[in-house]
């Protein structure tokens, strides 16, 4: 994740001291998609499965919150398909808030009624993101489902309503990057505090669309249009959190504008950016699906490390055997291929995402494409 508003604003945020500390094999953010059940059929969906899936039991599922818990995992995220389609997710996560794990959902929002909100708020959940892809006709065509915008506002209003934070997720494609503005205009109005802007990974239907992922000039475009609407929003006085996903080479061309302005933040960025080291798949992050399959990040299910049905998650992912996968991503920077392995920026961004990288070369070392720095801005000056 960029933080755009922490990088260029100077904001303090909650998950400062996640992101941005020193130090390697550091207790990750578990993304649980805990069920693959879903009441939408999104086009973009990186989780999407075809034909009965098997499900980890309630007893099975509260055994590995009590392992995360003793592994000392910050935050544990519920998603899916949609968690609250599963029927025992209100025992799941009042187990974890017990365990004193921070828990947290990625919902579509659209089974948030005023009961679901009433617990949301009285169990004390740290965030809830929801999922907005555009205006009204916009958001229904990626969700496939008339009256999804509607539904997923009436949750977003029903947690604000309860000091519940709320924040938007946002996939970005060339069928809604023009929204970009509306959606900014979504949160002032709605006092919305935070929004995840995701760029696409090619991996569930998302490979699907591959064909209308950005540009390299529509993604420094959409940058730009992210940068501009978060100053607004600070200027009008309403300091909101501002983070883009999956592209780490985002914080690179966020840091050479600034310095560019010579913005008074600029080397300060530089060291935030330094501290955080761009993607951490298999390292900061890491998924747990609903058959206990572990891998190294939600987006890279092509790519099991583990199952925790078999093998403890502070195990699988505390003692990666020399040569797996989680311990090469421990030292990815010695493996990455192409224009990477000579970018003067790999240690700031990681080698963007492998996921997408794979999904593109074959390679899981070889260089992800929708890396946007033109070749005066890699090499060493």
């Amino acid at each position: 994740m960029v933080g755009i508003s922490k990088l260029y604003c100077g904001t303090v945020e909650a998950s400062d001291r996640l992101r941005y500390r020193a130090g390697a094999h550091r207790r990750p953010v578990v993304v649980w998609n805990c069920t693959p059940a879903c009441n939408l059929s999104c086009s973009h969906c990186y989780a999407a499965t075809a034909g009965e899936q098997k499900v980890m039991d309630t007893g099975q599922a509260l055994a590995v919150i009590d392992d995360l818990a003793d592994f000392g995992v910050p935050v544990l995220l519920f998603s899916g398909g949609e968690p609250f389609a599963r029927p025992d997710i209100r025992t799941l996560a009042a187990h974890a808030k017990a365990r004193g794990l921070r828990v947290t959902f990625s919902t579509n929002g659209t089974l948030i009624d005023e009961a679901c909100a009433d617990w949301i708020r009285d169990l004390g959940v740290a965030y809830v993101g929801i999922s907005i892809d555009g205006t009204e006709s916009i958001h229904d065509a990626f969700r496939r489902q008339p009256g999804a915008y509607r539904q997923a506002l009436d949750a977003i209003r029903r947690l604000r309503d309860r000091d519940v934070k709320v924040g938007l997720r946002v996939t970005m494609t060339r069928d809604n990057v023009r929204s970009i503005p509306a959606i900014f205009d979504l949160m002032r109005t709605e006092r919305v505090p935070r929004i995840c802007l995701y760029h696409l990974v090619y991996t569930g239907r998302g490979k699907e669309i591959a064909a209308t992922d950005l540009s390299h000039d529509e993604a420094r475009s959409a940058l730009e249009t992210i940068i501009a609407e978060t100053k607004t929003c600070f200027e009008a006085g309403f300091p909101v959190e501002v983070l883009t996903v999956d592209n780490p080479c985002d914080g690179i061309a966020l840091y050479l504008k600034m310095a560019a302005e010579g913005h008074p933040n600029a080397e300060k960025a530089l060291e935030l950016l330094a501290l955080n080291g761009g993607n951490s798949s298999g390292e900061g992050i890491g998924c747990i699906s609903w058959d206990g399959t572990v891998y190294p990040d939600q987006f890279w299910r092509n790519r099991p490390v583990g199952n925790v049905l078999e093998r403890p998650f502070s195990e699988i992912w505390g003692n990666p055997p020399p040569g797996s996968l989680l311990d090469l991503l421990r030292h990815k920077k010695e493996h990455v291929k192409g224009r990477c392995r000579t970018c003067r920026w790999l240690d700031l961004c990681g080698g963007n995402f492998r996921a997408r990288g794979e999904a593109v070369t074959g390679d899981i070392w070889g260089e992800d494409p929708t890396c946007y720095l033109i070749d005066e801005e890699v090499k060493d000056s």
